[in-house]
């Protein structure tokens, strides 16, 4: 414990992150920490969610929590979440069992729930591109593609987009974006849900474009869906059909076995008038020690010939 602890970022030290703010505070994962690639920390006021990839000595967790508590005012619980296992199920660890969350970050709210599904429902490694599009949306008609539970789109609204069209083949998450938007108080009337299977309607994305901005955040593989290697360029392909001209695309990549430079490629190939403009990198603790293995984030201009 002596070893590990001051490598956790604790809220307050975390790139001026507020300490209200949901936030990564250990990210194992990103290969930095030799011994503790297992093990990645989320803070969700009032909750600590230590999230295992494989099984951990349970006095070290026991240990973990309580340090976790003692130095984290706020905390009223410290679960553990075992990914792997099956269904990744989550068992309390320390305080009070909390399941139903309403998780703030940058002035934002979002509803989020323990234990029902393996992921909770806001991937903290997007907390930048978020911010991006919250400042990029404004009076902009805007397409979210593979839209979860809409947390790019509660950006955008935030950022006075005039229309945002989420997408997304599972419609209990997109119900549960609807929710976060009612959330944030915003106006439903500039917000459509659209439960439907990207690959097959086109001609439903078509409907509410031309769109001045384009998020596109793919699932690295979904089982009788999405396979993102295969499938990439058939999206990109479709950007002169859906984009206005001089519209922006935020092109996401969340497989370690993907570089950037598949996405670049595939974006030459596929839509030649797209123009590069920059890479967006994931906060601080988030930086991976193997290049190319973390979230890609690129964002494009699209030039109409």
């Amino acid at each position: 414990m002596d070893d590990f602890f001051p490598l956790v970022r604790l809220p307050g030290n975390n790139e001026g992150i507020p300490t209200t703010d949901a936030q990564r505070l250990f990210h194992g994962r990103g290969h930095q920490y030799a011994g503790f690639e297992h093990i990645c920390i989320d803070w969700i006021k009032p909750v600590v969610v230590i999230s295992l990839f494989r099984e951990e000595d349970e006095n070290f967790l026991r240990a973990l929590a309580q340090c976790l508590q003692r130095s984290i005012p706020e905390c009223k619980s410290v679960q553990v979440q075992e990914r792997f296992l099956a269904k990744a199920p989550y068992r309390l660890l320390l305080g009070e069992q909390i399941e139903a969350l309403e998780a703030t970050e940058a002035g934002l709210k979002y509803g989020l729930t323990l234990g029902k599904s393996q992921n909770h429902g806001l991937f903290f490694d997007m907390r930048n591109g978020r911010e991006w599009v919250k400042h990029h949306a404004q009076d902009k008609n805007v397409l979210n593609l593979f839209a979860y539970t809409c947390a790019f789109s509660i950006a955008a609204i935030a950022g006075g987009a005039r229309q945002v069209v989420n997408i997304d083949i599972a419609k209990a998450p997109l119900a549960r974006g609807r929710d976060n938007h009612r959330l944030n108080k915003h106006l439903l009337e500039k917000v459509k849900f659209e439960g439907v299977d990207i690959f097959k309607s086109y001609a439903r994305l078509r409907k509410y474009g031309p769109y001045e901005l384009l998020i596109c955040d793919p699932p690295s593989f979904q089982k009788g869906s999405v396979n993102i290697q295969r499938d990439y360029g058939k999206i990109i392909r479709r950007l002169p059909q859906l984009m206005a001209d001089n519209g922006l695309i935020m092109l996401c990549l969340n497989s370690p076995d993907l570089d950037q430079q598949f996405l670049k490629d595939t974006v030459e190939k596929e839509c030649p008038d797209c123009e590069f403009i920059e890479e967006l990198l994931p906060p601080d603790v988030f930086i991976d020690a193997m290049p190319g293995k973390g979230l890609k984030v690129l964002i494009y201009r699209y030039r109409k010939l």
